[in-house]
């Protein structure tokens, strides 16, 4: 699409108030593409001390959601569902998760994701599909788009 709605998903995202509880940045570098780095701390943890699901599934899910919404130019999508598949647990410090565009065209849309060490080891990949929203992208706070 362009690098205005891109930037429009990136301020999206940083104002988005659930991003408040975690040290999180997102980067999209093209179209179909997601890049997320996150810190995970102790407050992440379980009680075995590694880094709760819900960790696993925010990184990968926001990975995916965003590398499908830059083809999406004018509305918000939303997740449908997502399968998630956790293949080791993760202790504190940096993650990064990578989203990829997979398929889909006009309402329905599939993307996927991985979860990666700094090293660059697969801790957990996940696979969602997504839908159109009726919900304008520039009636959303933090997103507005400069087309100059």
């Amino acid at each position: 699409m362009n690098e205005a709605h891109r930037t429009g998903l990136e301020r999206l995202y940083a104002a988005a108030p659930i991003n408040e509880m975690f040290q999180s940045r997102l980067i999209l570098p093209e179209d179909g593409c997601s890049r997320l780095e996150f810190e995970v701390n102790e407050q992440h943890f379980h009680a075995a001390g590694a880094a709760h699901g819900t960790i696993y599934f925010k990184m990968l899910d926001d990975a995916a959601f965003y590398a499908v919404n830059t083809l999406v130019p004018d509305v918000f999508i939303l997740t449908t569902a997502f399968n998630l598949h956790m293949e080791r647990p993760v202790p504190a410090g940096p993650l990064v998760a990578e989203g990829r565009f997979v398929s889909g065209r006009r309402r329905l849309f599939v993307g996927e994701s991985t979860l990666l060490t700094p090293d660059g080891e697969e801790v957990a990949r996940g696979t969602g599909t997504f839908m159109r929203s009726k919900i304008p992208l520039a009636d959303l706070p933090g997103y507005w788009r400069d087309e100059s």
